[in-house]
C-alpha cells in the first residue's frame, strides 16, 4: 500500500508552502530573496564554517574522489581551525563492491579488524565527521550491520574503534531492536557529540570555538518500505510532514531550552522537496543539511563536474516559522562534492544572510579542477583517507576482476528471506554443495545448508535518486575497471554471500532422520521469524504446516533422485502427509556444512552419528574437489565458484528469479498456498 507520505512524494504537494517563501521547485531560491532582510545589516557576533557530504553509496569513482575530498577538507579545516563544523546527511555506504572490499584482511593495518562496511567509515572516521543522520541505505543490511559498523570490535591486538561520531535520529525509535537499542540510551540526547562515539542519539550538541551548535537528525518516514528495519521504528506513523515537523521541533526544542540559539538539522529525506517543504515549518532552525536525493546545489562561481547538472541554487533560503533565515542546503553523492557554508550569526544566533559569501561558499568540486580552484592538488590529501581508499581499490581490481559465472538475476541473500524461506541463492548454492560432492561420492542426493550460513545477496539494488519505493533488485553492476560485465558473479561477490565458508561433510541419513533434520529446520518459523537453522535444500523438496506442533510441520518430503548422480532414475516420496512412504530405516547420502554436522544451529546429526556412526559415515570434503586459487578446498566458497564455471558462464547465466512463498517449489509453506506436494 502506497503511504500518504509516498503520495504526498508522488504527488508534490505542499508546494504552495514553497511558493509562500520565494521560491519554486526548481531551486531557485537565493539567499537574499526569501529571507529576513532586517538581518542582512547585522553585525557578525560568530562565524561557523559547516562542510558537509551525503550519500557516498559506491556509485562513481568512490576511491579517486575519497581521497580528493580529504584535500579540500583539510585545506578549509586549516583555513578555519577552530570554527569547522563537519557532518553528514546519511547514506554513508550501501552493499556493493566498495562496501564488500573493507573485509578484506590487507586492511588490517587500516581498519584493525577489517570487516564489510568498515572502509566507509574508516574514511567517514579519518575525514573527521562529527555527525551524521540515518540514511535508508545505512539499513539494507540489516541491524546487525549497523551495530557491527558502530560499536568497537576486537580480535587478538587488533581493534575496530567503531564510529567516532554519533549517529543522530529524532524519529527512529531503537528501543525494539536487540542490535541497537544498547547504543541508543536516552541519556545520549543532548551530550556533547564528542562524548558520543559509538552512539545513537536523537540530538546532541558541538561546541565549536566557545559558541553551542545543536544537531537533531531526521530520517524519511519511508524508511520501513525501502529498507530493512528490523525492530527500529519510525515515527510518525501516519507519515505526515506536519506530524514529521513537530518530532523534529521536539528536539530542537529541547536545544534551544537549553540556551543554545543556533541549531542545524541534518535530513535524509529522499527528494529535497521535503526537506524544503519542512524548512518553513520548523522554528529556530538555522540550517537543514539534506540527503538522499543526489541533487546539486550550486552558487554561480562553483564548478560542475562533466555529466552533473544543476539542481538549484546553494543554499535555498526561507523563512522559519519564527521568523528566521533558514537555509537549505545539498551536493551531490559518491563524494564529488563538499559542501561548504560559512555562515555568519548575529548576537541572537540569526544567520546574516546578506553577508553569506559566494566565494566561500558553495559545492566543492572533487575533480582535478574543483581542486585547483582551491589551491590544492591530489598530493594535499589526507594519508589516512588515502590508505583505506587505495587498499579498498586494490581489492576491487584483484577480487571483482576474477570472474567465474554470470547470472541474470539479483540472487537473494537477504537474512528476512534465506532465514524464512527458500530462496533463489539458497537454491543455487545447495546444488552447487550437490554437484561438488557427487564429484568425490556419486550417491549423493541430498544437499543441505542452513539459511544462516548466507550473509548476503549477489546483485545490485538500482534506486534511482530520489526513489521512495524498495528499488529495483537485478543482476550485478558492471565494472568497467576490471573488465566485469553487468551480471558477471566475481570472487568478491562469492566470498561476501558465502563469508563463513564452511567445509562440506557427506554424511549418511535414514528417513526417518532426514525428517527429524527437516522438522528441526522448519520448528519455531513464523512470520518474522530469522532463525539462522532454517533451512536452504537441493536434491530434495518438502512442505510443511507451521500451524501444527514442532515436531510433525513436514508432511510431505520427495527425493529427487535418490540414487545420486548419474542417469535420473526417478523421485522418490519418503513421506506423504507425515507417514513414512519407504522401507523403516531406507538410508539416504547428504552433502550438508560441517558446522552443521558438528550440532549447529542445533541439528541433530550429533546424535546420529553417535547411534551409529558406521551408517553416520561422515566423510569432510576438506582435501578434494577442484583446486580454487583463493579459497579452501572443499569448502563453500569453493564448490560454487566450480559449480557456477562449468555449468553458468557469462554466455548461460544463471536465470532462476527469486520467488515469494506461495512460488517457492523446493520448501513449500502449507500457510502460503493452496496445495502442497
Amino acid at each position: 500500500m502506497t503511504t500518504p507520505f509516498l503520495r504526498w512524494l508522488a504527488a508534490g504537494a505542499l508546494i504552495s508552502l514553497l511558493g509562500a517563501c520565494g521560491g519554486s521547485d526548481s531551486g531557485s531560491d537565493s539567499a537574499s530573496s526569501s529571507s529576513s532582510s532586517s538581518s542582512s545589516l547585522a553585525a557578525t557576533a560568530y562565524t561557523l564554517q559547516l562542510l558537509h557530504v551525503s550519500d557516498m553509496d559506491s556509485g562513481g569513482d568512490l576511491v579517486s574522489n575519497a581521497k580528493a575530498i580529504s584535500a579540500l577538507v583539510k585545506k578549509f579545516r586549516a583555513d578555519m581551525p577552530d570554527n569547522t563544523l563537519f557532518v553528514s546527511s546519511g547514506d554513508n555506504y550501501i552493499p556493493g563492491p566498495f562496501f564488500n572490499a573493507a573485509d578484506d584482511t590487507s586492511l588490517t593495518d587500516e581498519l584493525g579488524v577489517p570487516s564489510a562496511g568498515r572502509g566507509d567509515i574508516g574514511i567517514l572516521n579519518a575525514l573527521g565527521v562529527q555527525a551524521s543522520v540515518f540514511g535508508n541505505h545505512e539499513f539494507d543490511n540489516g541491524t546487525r550491520t549497523v551495530a557491527d559498523l558502530i560499536k568497537p570490535a576486537t580480535s587478538g591486538s587488533q581493534t575496530w574503534p567503531g564510529t567516532q561520531f554519533p549517529y543522530l535520529a529524532t524519529n527512529l525509535d531503537f528501543s525494539g531492536d536487540s542490535n541497537l537499542a544498547s547504543l541508543a540510551a536516552a541519556a545520549n540526547d543532548g551530550a556533547e557529540a564528542g562524548t558520543l562515539k559509538n552512539k545513537i542519539a536523537k540530538y546532541a550538541v558541538v561546541t565549536v570555538n566557545g559558541e553551542k551548535i545543536g544537531l537533531v537528525g531526521a530520517s524519511t518516514p519511508t524508511l520501513p518500505v525501502i529498507t530493512t528495519m528490523g525492530g527500529v521504528t519510525v515515527r510518525p506513523a501516519d507519515n505526515s510532514l506536519n506530524a514529521l515537523a513537530a518530532e523534529i521541533q521536539t528536539s530542537v526544542d529541547a536545544l534551544t531550552a537549553s540556551g543554545i540559539n543556533k541549531v542545524i538539522v541534518l535530513a535524509h529525506m529522499q527528494q529535497l522537496s521535503v526537506e524544503r517543504s519542512l524548512a518553513p515549518l520548523l522554528k529556530d532552525v538555522d540550517v537543514i543539511v539534506a540527503g538522499g536525493s543526489n541533487t546539486g546545489l550550486y552558487d554561480t562561481d562553483d564548478i560542475v563536474r562533466a555529466g552533473d547538472t544543476k539542481g538549484g541554487i546553494y543554499p535555498l533560503a526561507y523563512t522559519s516559522a519564527s521568523g528566521e533565515p533558514i537555509l537549505v542546503v545539498n551536493v551531490d553523492a559518491d563524494y564529488k562534492y563538499l559542501g561548504r557554508l560559512v555562515l555568519p550569526f548575529d548576537a541572537s544566533g540569526r544567520v546574516i544572510t546578506g553577508k553569506l559569501d559566494i566565494a566561500a561558499n558553495g559545492a566543492w568540486a572533487t575533480d582535478t579542477a574543483g581542486l585547483a580552484r582551491a589551491g590544492v592538488t591530489s598530493a594535499d590529501a589526507m594519508p589516512a583517507v588515502v590508505a583505506i581508499a587505495d587498499k579498498i581499490g586494490a581489492v576491487i581490481s584483484a577480487k571483482d576482476g576474477n570472474l567465474l559465472g554470470a547470472a541474470s538475476v539479483y540472487l537473494e541473500g537477504d537474512r528476512v528471506y534465506v532465514r524464512n524461506r527458500e530462496s533463489n541463492l539458497g537454491n543455487l548454492s545447495a546444488d552447487a554443495n550437490l554437484a561438488y560432492a557427487q564429484q568425490t561420492d556419486p550417491s549423493v542426493a541430498i544437499s543441505l545448508k542452513n539459511g544462516g550460513g548466507i550473509r548476503s545477496s549477489i546483485g545490485t539494488i538500482y534506486a534511482p535518486a530520489g526513489s521512495t519505493d524498495g528499488g529495483t533488485k537485478t543482476r550485478t553492476a558492471a565494472n568497467a575497471d576490471v573488465g566485469k560485465e553487468a551480471g558477471d558473479i566475481s570472487q568478491l561477490d562469492i566470498e561476501f554471500a558465502l563469508k563463513c565458508n564452511n567445509g562440506l561433510s557427506l554424511l549418511t541419513l535414514t528417513a526417518e532422520q532426514l525428517k527429524q533434520v527437516l522438522e528441526h529446520g522448519v520448528a519455531d518459523w513464523s512470520e518474522t521469524s530469522t532463525q539462522g537453522k532454517f533451512p536452504q535444500v537441493g536434491g530434495v523438496k518438502f512442505s510443511f504446516d507451521p500451524t501444527q506442533p514442532n515436531g510433525s510441520r513436514v508432511q510431505t518430503i520427495v527425493v529427487n533422485d535418490p540414487d545420486g548422480a548419474g542417469p535420473l532414475t526417478g523421485s522418490e516420496t519418503v513421506y506423504r502427509d507425515g507417514a513414512l512412504q519407504v522401507a523403516a530405516g531406507k538410508t539416504y547420502r547428504m552433502v550438508t556444512l560441517n558446522y552443521l554436522a558438528g550440532g549447529g544451529d542445533g541439528y541433530p546429526f550429533s546424535s546420529f552419528a553417535s547411534a551409529d556412526s558406521v551408517l553416520f559415515d561422515r566423510v569432510d570434503l576438506v582435501a578434494s574437489g577442484a583446486t580454487m586459487s583463493f579459497t579452501m578446498v572443499g569448502g563453500e566458497q569453493a564448490a560454487f565458484a566450480w559449480y557456477l564455471q562449468a555449468n553458468y558462464p557469462r554466455g548461460t547465466p544463471y536465470a532462476e528469479i527469486d520467488t515469494a512463498h506461495a512460488n517457492n517449489t523446493r520448501i513449500q509453506n502449507l500457510a502460503k498456498r493452496s496445495s502442497g506436494l
